[in-house]
């Protein structure tokens, strides 16, 4: 066996084993969410006492009727999680047809970060344009927790998606397995990034960020274990989208008015 194979096997047996040991562990899950943003630049000391994940079930919608492209939402993410520059947690993309148009000519540039240019590029004539906010899905079958050997990626009882950043090893299976392209390794930190919704700013009874900052109202972020939240109303009396649903990855990011043409 080459010495690069034996590493490899070794490294394979070694996640099995974490894995399986995360997944007794499970239970544990406050001081696993503590962990998931220990050692970032994300209020490392974050003080979890009083919030039980248990008692609340997340999720989150994106009226495309409102988008209007400016970026607000990009920024506020940037600011709120340090971002490195090149990446995204939260992007914004642009969807353009003409009347002679097969398909949607999609752009995002700089991810939408200072909004969109007013010049159209590569479709002559737009008879149709919107904008379409993406981020994690938080999906509750999730692809990356599948492939991670490591027991890194996990769902916490309140619906949201963390990274275990002590068990992260960077291997980057959870980045190529995520259909929404919503993962990346963080060149600061080394370890799996995504959108937390502001794991944070929710814990305190905040709102994301991004939902704060939308001066539209298109993004809205929600207990459904709460009858009375506007975001558990939604759900339950308005007819809602969702990316890739063919995938049954059964999102919990959920878009009002979205398109066929959308992926």
């Amino acid at each position: 066996m080459k010495e690069t194979s034996r590493r490899n096997f070794l490294r394979t047996t070694a996640g099995a084993l974490l894995g399986s040991v995360a997944a007794v562990a499970f239970g544990l899950i406050p001081g696993r969410v503590k962990r998931a943003l220990a050692g970032t630049t994300v209020q490392p000391e974050m003080d979890l006492t009083g919030y039980n994940p248990r008692e609340h079930l997340y999720s989150y919608i994106i009226d495309l009727h409102k988008c209007i492209g400016c970026g607000s939402c990009v920024q506020a993410c940037r600011r709120e999680n340090k971002v490195p520059t090149g990446f995204y947690r939260t992007w914004v993309e642009r969807y353009q047809k003409g009347p002679e148009s097969d398909h949607a000519h999609i752009d995002s540039p700089n991810g939408g970060l200072y909004g969109f240019p007013a010049a159209t590029a590569g479709v002559s004539g737009v008879s149709k344009a919107y904008f379409v906010p993406k981020m994690c899905n938080h999906c509750s079958e999730a692809p990356c927790v599948q492939v991670c050997p490591f027991g890194a990626s996990f769902k916490s009882p309140d619906g949201v998606m963390l990274v275990d950043k002590e068990r992260c090893m960077a291997c980057g299976y959870c980045v190529q397995a995520c259909p929404y392209a919503a993962r990346w390794i963080n060149p600061v930190t080394h370890v799996a990034d995504k959108c937390t919704w502001c794991y944070q700013r929710i814990t305190k009874g905040l709102k994301p960020a991004c939902v704060q900052a939308c001066p539209t109202g298109t993004r809205r972020f929600g207990d459904i274990r709460d009858p009375y939240d506007p975001v558990t109303k939604v759900l339950a009396e308005e007819r809602v989208g969702m990316l890739q649903p063919q995938l049954l990855t059964k999102p919990k990011c959920y878009y009002l008015g979205l398109d066929k043409e959308v992926r």
